[in-house]
């Protein structure tokens, strides 16, 4: 759409926050009437409106179920849900809905970077982060943006060129972004996630799969999660488009894998039935846990869709550095290594990072959000040498260990206190022995008993230095 096209247009953008007032200011220098409506009427909330109205925004605390009239189109938030009031008088009207994802990539000019896509239950920012690193080191204008943090209004409007986008895109963000098309796209993984919000698993991963509609060159799949490669079967692509897979063992023709400690492809090379092209070390990716690993292998197959030659791929690799909280290594002490992964939320990424260890002494626990746990520990109870566990619905965990790793001796710490993380280490660090791995990975939600996970993180961290005096 041009700028003509926005001229006096009525749109109303639904949340303030993150996404919610960039869209309102870049829609109001198009010369279109905003008006922002927000469930929300805190001291923050006031502070954020009296800016937008500086800039001639209408905004309607307390009221974010109400249709504005008049309204022609709604900007949404990407988390407010589907069946909000708002969103079904929208629909009875026959008013479009967009998110701020749609909203960025009507706006593309001429010219426009390409996006390449990534989206999965676990995963998602690190493979990005990867991504960008690699077609940094080729040389390319690129930046990590969308669900990463970075507002994609900012990347596709702002002055700084692009050749290339690596994008981060939340189940939410593709349920209102009917029109992206991306070159190539990944889904790094599925598991029951945020059900609540698209109110079943099927329709969570139809909005997962809507990332492969339209892609020109590459649609990226997890060889290990067959459903991941049924949404490339199901999307309508361009003429030309391919099915790449990743697998952390050898990999066939049209997807890349690993050989003998090696990150090889077989998809984007010469006679790929016959030869092979070898890109990175395992021991390049960090940390090279086998869920980090197939995060690099999708990082690399969305780069060498792009054109991207091997070196930069290892160069990506061996230049990246992982967010905080993330199977982050936190000190050794006493021959006890302290790993804090308080980023696996859910029990699938808390699967992926028991897998990387052996033997194990885990912390868990917080909000199941609804989760079960008999898989997870039927999986993981080999690994395990004790389990402490901490948090509201630390119960079912501690049931599910009972069901199916009786042996495993379990520390029920009763206690939802922030100071609960340093009783929790120190119980771990009585029950581990020298070669064994202290595992924060809870499994659950934080805000039982901390602002985010980040905070979970830290108070993990803490209590592991706390500890290290009286263990060295």
């Amino acid at each position: 759409m041009t700028g003509a096209t926005w001229t006096g247009k009525r749109v109303t953008v639904a949340g303030l926050g993150v996404s919610g007032i960039p869209a309102a200011r870049v829609l109001r220098g198009l010369g279109a009437h905003v008006t922002v409506v927000n469930d929300g009427d805190d001291e923050r909330s006031r502070a954020q409106a009296a800016e937008l109205e500086a800039l001639g925004v209408t905004v309607r605390l307390g009221d974010g179920a109400t249709l504005p009239e008049g309204t022609e189109l709604v900007v949404t938030a990407p988390g407010w849900k589907p069946d909000k009031p708002l969103f079904l008088a929208a629909a009875e009207a026959g008013v479009e809905i967009w998110g701020d994802v749609e909203l960025a990539w009507r706006l593309r000019g001429p010219g426009a970077a390409p996006w390449l896509a990534v989206t999965g239950t676990n995963g998602k920012t690190t493979t990005v982060r990867m991504l960008a690193s690699i077609l940094e080191a080729a040389g390319l204008r690129t930046a990590a943006v969308g669900n990463i943090g970075v507002s994609l209004l900012d990347a596709v409007l702002g002055d700084e060129k692009y050749d290339v986008l690596a994008v981060e895109l939340s189940s939410y963000q593709l349920h209102w972004a009917p029109s992206l098309r991306a070159h190539s796209a990944a889904v790094l993984n599925l598991a029951p996630d945020h059900l609540d919000w698209h109110g079943s698993m099927a329709a969570y991963a139809a909005d997962k799969g809507r990332i492969y509609e339209g892609n020109q060159v590459a649609c990226v799949y997890n060889a290990a999660d067959p459903a991941t490669e049924d949404l490339v079967r199901e999307a309508d692509v361009e003429e030309g488009c391919r099915a790449i897979g990743f697998t952390l063992g050898p990999p066939a023709p049209s997807q890349l894998g690993v050989v003998d400690g090696i990150l090889v492809d077989r998809a984007f090379v010469a006679n790929r039935q016959k030869n092979a092209q070898e890109l990175a070390d395992v021991s390049d990716v960090n940390p090279p846990a086998p869920h980090n690993i197939a995060n690099a292998l999708a990082a690399a197959a969305l780069a060498r869709a792009y054109g991207v030659e091997p070196a930069a791929v290892r160069d990506g690799l061996r230049a990246f550095r992982p967010d905080a909280h993330r199977i982050e290594h936190v000190a050794d002490v006493a021959g006890v290594a302290y790993v804090d992964d308080s980023k696996a939320t859910n029990t699938h990424a808390a699967e992926a990072s028991l897998a990387a260890y052996d033997p194990i002494v885990w912390i868990a626990g917080g909000l199941a959000k609804g989760a079960t746990f008999d898989e997870l520990v039927q999986k993981s109870a080999k690994r395990l040498r004790a389990a402490v566990l901490i948090g509201a619905d630390r119960a079912l965990i501690r049931e599910a260990l009972a069901r199916h790793a009786p042996e495993v001796p379990v520390v029920d710490l009763d206690r939802t206190d922030t100071g609960a993380m340093s009783a929790a280490v120190r119980e771990a660090a009585r029950l581990a022995r020298p070669g064994d791995t202290v595992l924060m990975a809870p499994a659950c939600a934080s805000m039982d008993m901390f602002t985010n996970y980040n905070k979970r993180g830290e108070a993990f961290a803490d209590a592991v230095r706390q500890l290290a005096p009286e263990r060295d």
